[in-house]
This record gives C-alpha cells, structure tokens and sequence, in this order.
C-alpha cells in the first residue's frame, strides 16, 4: 500500500459528531441541500458522489400534512392556500435537494439485492452498459432480482446514480468491487466507476471480451473499455466483472489516506471558500450506528464510503489489480516444480540443510510474485505454494516432535482464551479426553450484566465508556476466569457470558458459579465506592445463574466460530438475570442451582413463569455460605419463609404483621 494522502479525494463523514450536532439520520433533506450547495458552489467541488440512499420521500418539514387540511378541512380557507403556496418552497425539502443537484455533477448512491422477493423501489439510472454492445449471451456477472434506489425527484435531478454493493469473499472480507451488475437483463454500474466517469467527461463504456467468440451460453470480459471520441481507457475485470480494490492504506479520518472531513463543518461553513475545489468528493458515514463498516484485509471496520474512495484512487492512477482466469494454471505449475525440487534434494540434506533450502524456495516464490503484483499488476496463488513448501519442510525436519506434540499445543490453543492456564496444563496432560465436539453435560451457566451502562453510554465519550467497560469486565472476568475457574463464553455488549463444567469436568460447577457472582456483586460495590471517590459514574450489576443439562462445544459458521453452550438451560440463565432488577436482587438463581449448592444460604424470592417455559419455576437469592451467616440473619431468612407460606395462602394480615417485623 502506497501509504499516501491522494489529495484529489475528500471524504464529506456523517459522523458520530455530525450526528450529534445536526442530528440523527437520516437528516431532514434541508440539510443534506444545504451541504450539497456548500460543496458545489462555495467549495466548487468537480464530482460530489453519495455514499446514501434517498429512498422514501422526506416528509420531515410537516408539508404533507398543511396539504391534507388544504385539500380537506381548510380547502375554502383561501387565506390558508395562499400562505401555504408561500411555504410549499420552503418546506418542500426533497425540491431544495433536487435544486441544489439540477445543473451541477452529482451521483447518487443505490443498492441492489437478492433477498427480498424481488421487491424494489424507487428510480434506477440508465444501464451503463447498453445490451446491443454485447454478442447476444448474458455475461457471468452478478445478479440481482430487487434494488432500493432513491425517488424519481432526487433520481432526475442527479446527473448519473451507481450501486454501492459490496462483494464478499468465502471469509467475509471484502477484497474486490464489482463495476458492473446486472438486473433485468441490463447492466449497472457501480458509484466508484459513475464518478469516475462522471469526472473524466462521461465516456461510453464498451465491453472487452475476453474470447474472440463466445462459448457456452455465457461471455465473459476481461475488461471495460471507457471511449470518449478517439481516447479509452481500460479497466481489467474477472469473469464477474469485478476487479481488486488496491487498498491506499489505514482507514478513517486519521489513516493519512484521504482527508476526511465532518459533515458538520461543512452545513455549517467552517470550510474556507474554494476549499475543495476541484476535488471529487465522497459523502459518506464512519458512525457505527449507520452499520456501513465492513471488514477488509486493512481493517475489520473498513468505512464503506472509503472502499469506493479507494477504487476512484486506483482508476485514476490508472493502478489496477486483476486475479487473471488463467491464475490456477500457473498455480499448478509452481506448486508442481516447487515439490519435484524438495522431494528430489531434501531426502539428500541433513535437516540442518534443509532449512536453508526451503528459505530459498520461499523468498523465490515471494519475490516472483511481489514482482508481478508491484510491475504487472497480476494478483496471482501464492498460498497454496507456501503452505506445500512449509509443510514439507515441517514433516522433513520434526516430524516426530510434530506428531507427538501437535494435539497437546492445538489443544492449549483452542482452549487458552476461555479458561485459566492452569486448567490448560491439566488439559493438556491427558488431550484425549478434551474435545470441541457437542456434547450434552449438566453443567451451570451465568449471565452478568452492567445495570446503568445504557445511560452512560448516552452522556459520556465513546472513550471515556471503553476504559470504563474495559476495567470492570478486567475485573469480573479475573474473578469468573481465575478465582472460580468459569469458562468466559462471550461479551454481548455490556454482558458476560460464562460457565461451569466445561471442558473440564467439575461435580462443583454450581457452587463455583455461585460463589463467583457472590464475589462479583462484592468487587461491583467496591467499584462503586471507588467511582464515588473518583467523581466516576457508579453502576450495578444484574446475575442470573442456572444449572442443568446443556449442550457444550464449538459452534457457528464456516467464517466464525466459537466455543459456546446452548440449550433451555442457558436460555433460562438470560430470563433470570433480567429478573434481577424487577426483584431487587443482585443474584438470582434456578431451583436447580440452589439443589446443588446446598452449603449456601438461600431466600426464596418467588415462583415466577419464565418467557419460554410452561411450567412456573422457583427462584433464588444467595446470601452467602450456610456457615458464615449470622443468628440475626438465619431469623430474618425463617421469617421471610413463613412470610412466603402466608402470602401464598393470602393471609394479608398476616403477611403485614411478618413484613414489618423483617422491616425492623
């Protein structure tokens, strides 16, 4: 990656601090009028593209609504009429938008898609590619049934519109752009390429073929020809008419790759006259809450706005990358003189030969395909070689260590995140006996979760709430993971999941986990003085604990997984910590739970019906070890369970008497 500001791109970011100052998206189409006149006027920007959908008409300004009584109840009111013919400009902010655009270089954003039934709305542009240019066969592209573009208003008023679909590889990572799509039997192009085109003089695009005839009942191209009179330009494409997104480098406003700059400033006219002139600029959002960060070989929150300011970079650079068809024929022909060369030496070299053999063997490869990269811009197998010759080098030189060793270091691996080492160590003793396979085990689960963080998360800084968050699940997750030996399952945002039981086998998982939370609920109140003192907002904590029979092992997709429990015991651990806040409690706990965590002393809080459970279930608080509690305390608990039989029985009088007598 070149590393480099392309200062020919600027990033217009609805971030989180445009957000805060101008308000939530979407934004009233006043203002997205009052930054599109900014940009192309005062800032005399060439292309302004957007990175957003106008899909459904603003009814924002209430205009809708005075045009409903004018039509009906204030119909004859001709004072009514005349002052709403005065304000219909004025509240009309899809017309100020669609001025603001008319005349000037706008492209608008749209999306495709294929998951919605075929259903679509709002207007497309005309195809970028024209079906007679072709040879009469459909091209191996994309394809879509359905589409979400903006309203006929903003769609005529723009001078072009393009998609803004993202193409995922196997393992979710976003590598490659498509140029062009197809939907209806015409062919769409992309917003990196209608800006691209748009700042270039608008040339015609014109199709490449990859064959001189067509084979099969599909063509395939190997680029796009972009002919403006007797000049063209050339974007190589894969038979998916897709081509590698050549990354400048880090992301976001402080990667050093584009100059990204609030949308805020910019409504707001901080930005010196001309400013941006001359520049393409890209509208777009970096804030999380507007769920347009994907994951790339850079960075698993990649601004989408800034991938398609990537390609707009490369197609004006002219530096393009493309994964040639012919790539798996050259793949084998490496990987086959690789491996006839190790098979034929390495038999003859002592392993301490070896190794510089294969580093040879290595740095050729890698060398020969930097080369290519940097010089001929072909994407080329690499993998497959390097993993052939680190293998054989492994088996040729450990290959007894290797075999030997191999189960006890996977299995360390595997497990070293979710529990204490030294339950690893004693895994790693017998490894056999430790599988990620489902299984079913009694075991006891526990969700924790921070009471008061949803309002924090609403007055202080994204910062300030991560070290926050970050030093109280330190703290829990040292005593789940190292005091009581739980296995930490996951984070769900301001939530810990963990469990007992697994993957090493514990008759006491229940009153570990009981003791955890005790301990837990203690280390939360001594936060909380501790945030007094420091001027910190204080927090609490909810628990829920059960225990019972649950399926254990590694679970998910092909792209992630984890090693998780599942089933109506873990389920019923989740209902129970949201009861801990209706009852008061810090800890609640199933009958289940408390059955096998007998040395502990327990109140009976109610019987309640669970979301997704039938039958009505018993709960718990702990109070602390049976051996530990106080006569005082051993009163209190016999007289709330004769409180219980009486409130069962409604005898009212008598469960007054017994509530002020537990009050005193």
């Amino acid at each position: 990656m070149p590393s480099a500001l392309d200062a020919r791109i600027t990033i217009v970011d609805i971030d989180e601090n445009s957000l805060e100052r101008l308000g939530h998206w979407p934004w009233g189409r006043d203002k997205v009028a009052a930054l599109t006149r900014e940009l192309l006027t005062r800032q005399q920007a060439t292309v302004v593209g957007f990175d957003v959908v106008f899909a459904e008409p603003d009814q924002s300004s209430g205009l809708g609504s005075l045009q409903l009584l004018a039509a009906g109840p204030l119909r004859n009111q001709k004072g009514f009429q005349e002052q709403l013919s005065q304000l219909t400009p004025q509240l009309d902010y899809d017309a100020q938008l669609a001025n603001a655009m008319r005349g000037q270089t706008t492209v608008l954003g749209y999306y495709f898609t294929s998951d919605r039934d075929g259903k679509s709305r709002g207007v497309l542009p005309a195809p970028a590619l024209e079906a007679e240019r072709l040879r009469g066969l459909p091209l191996a592209t994309t394809t879509w049934n359905g589409h979400g573009s903006n309203i006929a208003l903003l769609a005529q008023s723009a001078t072009s519109a393009g998609f803004f679909n993202a193409i995922s590889d196997s393992d979710g990572v976003v590598r490659s752009m498509p140029l062009l799509a197809e939907y209806g039997g015409q062919y769409y192009e992309s917003l990196a390429l209608a800006i691209f085109r748009n700042a270039i003089g608008q040339p015609s695009v014109y199709p490449v073929f990859a064959k001189a005839r067509a084979v099969g009942t599909y063509d395939a191209l190997s680029a796009l020809e972009l002919r403006d009179g007797s000049r063209s330009l050339f974007i190589p494409v894969d038979q998916r008419l897709t081509t590698l997104i050549p990354f400048r480098g880090a992301s976001g406003p402080t990667g050093g790759s584009f100059r990204y700059i609030s949308a805020a400033d910019v409504v707001q006219g901080a930005l010196q006259p001309a400013e941006l002139q001359d520049q393409i600029v890209l509208v777009g959002s970096t804030a999380p809450g507007l769920q347009d960060l994907r994951p790339t070989p850079v960075s698993h929150v990649y601004p989408g706005v800034e991938i398609n300011a990537n390609m707009l970079s490369a197609m004006l650079d002219g530096r393009h990358r493309v994964r040639p068809d012919y790539g798996w024929v050259f793949d084998a022909v490496q990987l086959f003189l690789a491996g006839l060369l190790l098979v034929l030496v390495l038999p003859w070299l002592k392993p301490a030969q070896a190794m510089p053999i294969g580093t040879v063997v290595l740095t050729t490869l890698v060398g020969m395909h930097m080369w290519l990269f940097q010089f001929e811009g072909l994407v080329m197998p690499l993998a497959g070689a390097l993993v052939m010759v680190l293998s054989m080098l492994g088996i040729y030189i450990a290959h007894g260590y290797f075999f030997e060793t191999r189960a006890k270091r996977k299995l360390a691996s595997i497990f070293s995140t979710y529990v204490p080492p030294e339950l690893v160590e004693q895994m790693v003793q017998q490894p056999e006996r430790y599988t990620m396979q489902a299984k079913h085990h009694e075991m006891t689960v526990m969700f924790c979760d921070m009471r008061g963080f949803t309002a924090l998360s609403e007055r202080m800084q994204p910062q300030q709430l991560q070290t926050l968050l970050n030093e109280v699940f330190s703290r829990l997750t040292h005593i789940i993971r190292n005091q009581y030996q739980g296995t930490i399952d996951k984070y769900i945002g301001d939530c810990v999941m963990a469990f007992w039981g697994a993957p090493i086998a514990t008759e006491k998982h229940a009153h570990l986990a009981v003791a955890a939370a005790h301990t837990m609920a203690q280390e939360v109140a001594l936060i909380q003085q501790e945030h007094k003192a420091r001027g910190l907002p204080v927090i609490g904590v909810g628990i829920g604990i059960s225990t019972g029979v649950m399926c254990v092992g590694d679970m998910g997709s092909d792209i992630r997984r984890s090693y998780t429990v599942i089933g109506d015991t873990v389920n019923l651990g989740a209902r129970l910590e949201s009861l801990s806040k209706v009852y008061g409690c810090e800890v609640v706990a199933s009958a289940n739970t408390r059955m096998h965590a007998p040395d502990w002393a327990w109140q009976q809080l109610d019987t309640v019906r669970v979301k997704g459970k039938a039958q009505a279930i018993s709960i718990y608080c702990p109070w602390g070890p049976a051996h530990t509690l106080t006569d005082q305390q051993k009163a209190q608990l016999q007289a709330w369970d004769i409180f219980l039989g009486h409130y069962r029985q409604q005898n009212w009088d008598a469960c007054t008497q017994m509530l002020r007598t537990l009050q005193n």
